[in-house]
């Protein structure tokens, strides 16, 4: 049968759930789809509360297409002092994992394609687990959720210890207001999930199909960039590579370098229904075929209408691709296996368009270290990129991620309790610092 769940803001989700289940069953489904702990749940139907939770679906009267209301209890505190030391209080508080549990939590990940091949590529043992051998994959399961249920009791012994600390102490102080600001942290990602969830998904980048002498092609539209680009492969397909000018050869700067190997200066382009005039650099790197970059937009006075998702170009409209029609370096996955590693070869800063950078678009000409005879000033190569500043100050570099070479401000145990969900070191402290700590909801995070 299908259940509705809605929480105290009005969300709705909704869960396909066996009549026969047991509602502590129920309770760790809920905890997945709505990350909130089974312990702290506060499940309503019909306005009475469900309390008996070895009881199943129907013997309480739940029925197909239900509404049940969930909402968050406020987490017990212990008016000792001394029982904060106390360990494992808070799992014999809360539903400790069974067999049962995870056998359930298996069936939902195998009926759900989505859901499988997220954990598939976040954590390939325990996807293979849950398809191959049941017995391993409830093992594994409920190692891992001892281990989150560990971490939460350390951090609510550690809340409890600073709201029993001396309100005095300097140092009390700046713990409370660390734990107040990494509390807002978390409330205000909460807020944007709930809110507007679309800002943690993927943004499909801009592509349309183009022709170039004859030879068909999908071009990325990249209004960051500053000149249109090609790579060699292309235009030795196109048959234009014996146009190419060597005299404009050079090195491209931003996320690491590229070689460029010269310019052609007119190439015959179809958009829509038109033949325009293009120049196009070569450039070596093999991310991206044709860059379509700022040069032809502002030279054809192109417009890039997002609410109609075209490209217009002299009042036709050309349409921007879907994410199945992209290459397959551009869609969902293909960007991590093309992208560059940071090393200090010349080739990789080409390879950064696909996923949104548009590090190719500054170009440093090199005149002096042309085959062809080059003019006596070799300064700047005439009709060369628009630019005469050193190749220092065209394009500083940016700056790597601090995120994941900064030490972390969190525990060894809650860094190995979110790796041990099959993400990398980097992934779980990015995720950590985003929700201010919080372990289930950085796993939550991660899992979107």
């Amino acid at each position: 049968m299908r259940l509705h769940l809605s929480d105290e803001d009005g969300q709705i989700h909704s869960l396909d759930v066996d009549g026969n289940m047991e509602l502590e069953n129920l309770g760790a489904l809920i905890e997945v789809e709505m990350s909130i702990p089974s312990n702290l749940q506060h499940v309503m139907h019909n306005g009475n509360e469900l309390t008996d939770m070895k009881k199943t679906i129907s013997a309480v009267g739940i029925q197909q297409d239900d509404m049940l209301l969930v909402r968050r209890r406020a987490p017990p505190r212990q008016s000792a002092p001394g029982a904060a030391a106390r360990p494992g209080v808070g799992r014999q508080a809360g539903q400790v994992p069974t067999s049962a549990m995870a056998e359930t939590i298996r069936q939902q990940i195998l009926a759900d394609p989505h859901m499988l091949r997220n954990l598939s590529s976040n954590n390939p043992e325990l996807a293979q687990a849950a398809m191959n051998d049941p017995a391993a994959f409830q093992r594994m399961f409920i190692e891992l959720e001892n281990k989150r249920r560990d971490i939460e009791e350390q951090q609510r012994q550690a809340e409890e210890a600073l709201a029993n600390a001396d309100p005095f102490d300097v140092e009390a102080q700046k713990r409370i207001e660390e734990a107040i600001r990494q509390q807002n942290i978390s409330q205000n990602m909460e807020n944007a999930m709930e809110y507007h969830p679309e800002s943690f998904g993927r943004v499909v980048m801009l592509y349309i199909d183009v022709e170039v002498n004859g030879h068909h092609v999908k071009a990325f539209v990249d209004s960051g960039a500053q000149a249109t680009i090609m790579s060699p492969e292309l235009a030795e397909k196109c048959n234009i590579m014996h146009l190419l000018d060597v005299r404009f050869a050079g090195v491209a700067m931003g996320v690491g370098t590229a070689k460029i190997l010269g310019r052609i200066h007119s190439a015959q382009m179809k958009l829509g229904t038109q033949w325009l005039p293009c120049s196009l650099t070569v450039m070596e790197g093999k991310d991206v075929d044709l860059l379509f970059g700022l040069d032809m937009l502002k030279r054809h006075q192109a417009v890039i209408d997002l609410e109609k998702n075209v490209l217009r170009i002299h009042g036709d409209e050309i349409r921007f691709l879907s994410e199945h029609e992209l290459p397959p370096k551009a869609r969902w996955g293909g960007e991590e296996a093309a992208s560059p590693q940071a090393s200090g070869s010349a080739a990789p800063g080409a390879a950064q368009p696909p996923a949104g950078s548009s590090s190719p678009s500054r170009a440093t000409p090199n005149p002096a270290a042309a085959a062809a005879p080059a003019p006596t000033n070799n300064t700047s190569a005439p009709g060369g990129p628009p630019s005469s500043r050193p190749a220092a100050a065209q394009a500083a570099p940016l700056p790597p991620r601090a995120a994941a070479s900064s030490s972390p401000q969190h525990s060894e145990d809650k860094i190995k309790s979110v790796v041990d969900l099959g993400f990398s070191r980097e992934q779980a402290i990015g995720a950590l610092d985003a929700s201010g700590g919080n372990v289930e909801v950085a796993a939550s995070f991660l899992f979107q």
